[in-house]
């Protein structure tokens, strides 16, 4: 018997599981933080993929557009942001011909406290920025129709500008496959009915979830493909990506193309953060990776969106999920709540919304399995039971229902997947 620890809020779990059970004990490649920031976003800007460098790109006179993400997004723009202007500056743009535009998507605008918080107080002062309102019209331009026969409307500041410089962070996505690129034109600035059109992709028009709109997944994915039309409308100048490791570190910069410096982001991110299994569990045994990842189930889902990939359908997953705000926030809960999965998917598409979509998808994960058992805190146990899950105060309490249900299967050469840090680790089923 060997003891396996997961985090829990502050703290761990354990059970004791016989070896000779245990498939795989998945943990991400380590990587190399970037201890000066500003001299990676240069170099990124100096020696570009795909393209020319910074400077070479705009010329003297030009207005240029910085696409940069909202507050919601960990993207460290306030450390990337004075480096670009250093760069337009010394390439003659004044900081009069610069416009910084906060991809909002359908999220609220920013206080001026918060527009200090993402560009860095200096920025925020010496930089005109703009709020992207999806809902309103006047703020719009209509540049195309894509092939999925979405009208593309975006921010009319952007269509306006010379030249525009996307930024943004690569992560994974539980429907465009990857994060940042040219998710800062669609959805971040782009209107309101072009983002519900592309959004409404991650759902199969048979019904329930689109197979092809995944995590990891571009080619043939039509919310990839629909956002990478709409922005090479656009024909952004230039491209800045941060990467980050599962545990939140800056490993990279990737700068140039706006979708070939991108590509190279996603695939060093998957590099660093997948993990190739050749064959998936009866039983996975996960963590979201404690405090802060599990104070609330909204964020704890992203350990059931990769924890899936590596458990056989109709198998059984054991998550440790202390969730002291397990309420947080109410957008998320109040969808997540729901039994009748007809009448969600039916709301779901008539009033699209990301939180509404990632309760969706995580009750369609919890549907597809035998069980899914949750160690949390007692309190939270009626409502672990009404989003369809079963409640246990401890690992082994957890353990030891999923081995009766294994019994009542006939079972007895089952295998354990076990992770740790469920949220960040990507499983790859080797084909």
């Amino acid at each position: 018997m060997k003891t396996f620890s997961l985090p829990y809020g502050k703290g761990t779990q354990t059970v004791a599981l016989d070896e000779n059970h245990v498939l795989y004990d998945l943990h991400g490649d380590p990587v190399t933080a970037i201890d000066d920031e500003a001299a990676a976003v240069r170099e990124a800007l100096r020696h570009p993929v795909g393209s020319a460098p910074l400077r070479e790109v705009v010329k003297t006179g030009d207005t240029v557009a910085i696409v940069v993400s909202d507050i919601t997004r960990l993207v460290h723009t306030a450390q990337m942001l004075p480096v670009i202007v250093d760069e337009l500056n010394a390439a003659g743009i004044p900081d009069d011909q610069i416009t910084v535009i906060t991809a909002q998507g359908t999220h609220r605008a920013h206080t001026a406290q918060e527009d200090a918080i993402v560009c860095g107080e200096e920025m925020a002062k010496r930089l005109r920025i703009v709020n992207h309102d999806c809902r309103d019209k006047s703020r719009l331009t209509c540049i195309g129709r894509t092939s999925l026969g979405n009208d593309v409307y975006i921010n009319a500041a952007a269509v306006q500008a010379d030249k525009v410089i996307l930024t943004g962070a690569v992560s994974f996505h539980p429907m465009a496959g990857f994060g940042g690129g040219r998710k800062a034109v669609l959805p971040g600035i782009a209107g309101y009915e072009t983002i519900m059109h592309n959004h409404c992709m991650a759902l199969s028009d048979a019904g329930g979830l689109n197979p092809q709109s995944e995590t990891s997944l571009l080619d043939g994915n039509p919310l990839h493909e629909d956002m990478k039309e709409a922005t090479a409308m656009l024909h952004p100048a230039f491209l800045v990506n941060t990467v980050f490791s599962a545990d939140g570190e800056l490993f990279e910069v990737v700068g140039g193309h706006w979708y070939d410096a991108w590509k190279k982001g996603c695939h060093d991110l998957l590099a660093a953060a997948s993990v190739p299994i050749a064959k998936q569990a009866d039983v996975t045994i996960g963590s979201a990776g404690g405090y802060p990842k599990d104070m609330n189930l909204y964020q704890s889902m992203k350990a059931h969106m990769n924890a899936v990939f590596a458990t056989k359908p109709g198998g059984i997953m054991i998550f440790t999920l202390d969730c002291p705000d397990i309420k947080e926030p109410a957008i998320f809960t109040d969808w997540f709540f729901r039994s009748d999965m007809a009448a969600f998917e039916r709301d779901l598409r008539a009033d699209f919304t990301i939180p509404a979509f990632v309760a969706f998808k995580s009750r369609c994960i919890i549907g597809s399995m035998k069980q899914v058992y949750v160690v949390t805190r007692p309190e939270n146990f009626d409502i672990i039971r009404k989003s369809g899950e079963i409640p246990a105060a401890t690992l082994e309490e957890a353990w030891n229902m999923a081995q009766q249900e294994l019994v009542k299967e006939g079972k007895t050469d089952y295998k354990v997947t076990i992770m740790g840090h469920a949220a960040a680790t990507f499983p790859v089923l080797q084909k």
